[in-house]
């Protein structure tokens, strides 16, 4: 059992629990040699983590990623940065590890994870975690919006994510909603989730 954690903790929705932050923290955190890797490297290694939602009272969430897309620099036309470093896509050029938030429809913030190296931008888009699929409905959820813009998963205490040692079998597929992006970037095998996630 790991110190400061109940017995009686689980995943998903009802998992809301109280405990000291830092102990959990220093025991499973994943630091930044794990964001710093290639996009294509990071993303099929984060379906099957605990992502944390923490606030500063104590309370946390804690809810397994389940499903992913991989959004690599500026030659993938259907990575923001293919249009070049404005200010809504700065953060992706900063060192890996950092949170990427943006507007869609004017309704729903997309969750992702930058990585690589700095000035590569490059960027990971969390589309599920357990019982919530689809990268509006779990923000939404979950609170997440564009004040988490640019926190740093290496350090913050609102976020993080977790290695559980949980290795699951990963499927991958092509991206959602990217047919703008062209017939050969449209069908990169860039999107791993969870086998059995997507029933």
């Amino acid at each position: 059992m790991i110190p400061g954690e109940r017995r009686s903790l689980k995943f998903g929705m009802n998992s809301k629990i109280k405990y000291p932050i830092e102990p959990m923290s220093q025991l499973k955190r994943l630091k930044r040699e794990f964001f710093s890797r290639d996009v294509l490297e990071v993303a099929p290694d984060l379906p099957g983590k605990s992502m944390i939602v923490g606030l500063s009272n104590g309370s946390a969430g804690r809810y397994m990623i389940t499903e992913v897309e991989a959004y690599r620099g500026i030659e993938d036309r259907a990575c923001h940065a293919c249009k070049g470093r404005t200010r809504r896509t700065e953060i992706m050029y900063h060192e890996g590890g950092h949170l990427y938030i943006y507007l869609i429809y004017g309704m729903y913030w997309m969750l992702n994870i930058v990585t690589g190296s700095e000035n590569d931008p490059q960027a990971v888009l969390i589309r599920g975690v357990e019982n919530y699929n689809g990268p509006g409905k779990l923000t939404k959820s979950l609170g997440i919006d564009k004040s988490f813009n640019g926190e740093d998963l290496v350090v913050s205490d609102r976020m993080w994510i977790e290695d559980i040692g949980f290795s699951p079998e990963i499927k991958t597929g092509p991206r959602i909603g990217i047919d703008y992006a062209g017939e050969y970037w449209k069908s990169r095998p860039w999107r791993y989730y969870i086998n059995n996630s997507m029933a």
